[in-house]
């Protein structure tokens, strides 16, 4: 290997390991725990957004929520260009490095350093990365996201659905255009996997009949959690 590609690779792997430590931020534990919740504890015991918005409160989840996808879009999209900057080249010398950041920032959700790898689910971190590298996808996970839960009522219908519209429209995309680069395509599937698969106790309630609704709140005024329907 020649010292320039070298240096490349171990620059590649450097921005890529910061990007699953950012991603590794738990934000919901931490807002949580700064109103005396462990949140892993509390509600559907899962560490993400919806669950501190049914646990902790609306504030909170939002808070939660912009934490989590800011941990993937900034690694996405102002790592590459931080690393083009200082090295004073292009970042076309990285050209899948904000692709594979996104992903390092999801793993780091899903798999946090910090909560000894037990994480969320990914979804707004996965939305966060979208929006760094891919904005289109980014919107039409959303639109279908938002389409879902209007419809439906359960944020893990949504987030399913979401998750198996983005690389379905990517491959559509990609195939359609001149030039059929596999590489978007193929990491949005793997996602969009990795989102479905987190939701497999959602949709064994699912089928059940017992997966809980957004929307149903307790006598104390909080929002119900008897079901894991977090993002």
């Amino acid at each position: 290997m020649r010292h320039d590609d070298a240096v490349t690779v171990a620059t590649t792997a450097g921005w890529i390991l910061a990007a699953y430590l950012a991603g590794s931020i738990p934000f919901a534990w931490l807002f949580a725990r700064a109103k005396g919740v462990d949140i892993r504890r509390a509600g559907s015991g899962n560490v993400g957004a919806t669950n501190v918005f049914r646990s902790v409160g609306p504030a909170w989840g939002v808070a939660t929520l912009v934490g989590d996808a800011l941990k993937g879009f900034l690694p996405a999209w102002a790592f590459p260009r931080l690393a083009a900057g200082l090295a004073g080249a292009s970042a076309a010398t990285w050209p899948h490095l904000g692709l594979f950041c996104g992903v390092a920032a999801v793993a780091g959700h899903t798999w946090p350093v910090t909560l000894r790898f037990r994480g969320g689910k990914g979804v707004a971190t996965s939305l966060g990365a979208l929006l760094g590298v891919a904005p289109a996808a980014a919107g039409l996970g959303v639109a279908v996201w938002v389409a879902l839960f209007a419809v439906l009522r359960y944020v893990s219908v949504a987030s399913i659905g979401a998750a198996v519209a983005i690389p379905v429209a990517a491959w559509t995309l990609a195939a359609a255009r001149p030039g059929f680069d596999p590489v978007l395509p193929l990491v949005l599937t793997a996602l969009g996997l990795l989102v479905v698969v987190r939701h497999r106790s959602n949709m064994v309630r699912l089928l059940a009949g017992t997966e809980n609704r957004a929307g149903r709140r307790t006598a104390g005024g909080r929002v119900r959690a008897t079901g894991d329907t977090r993002p």
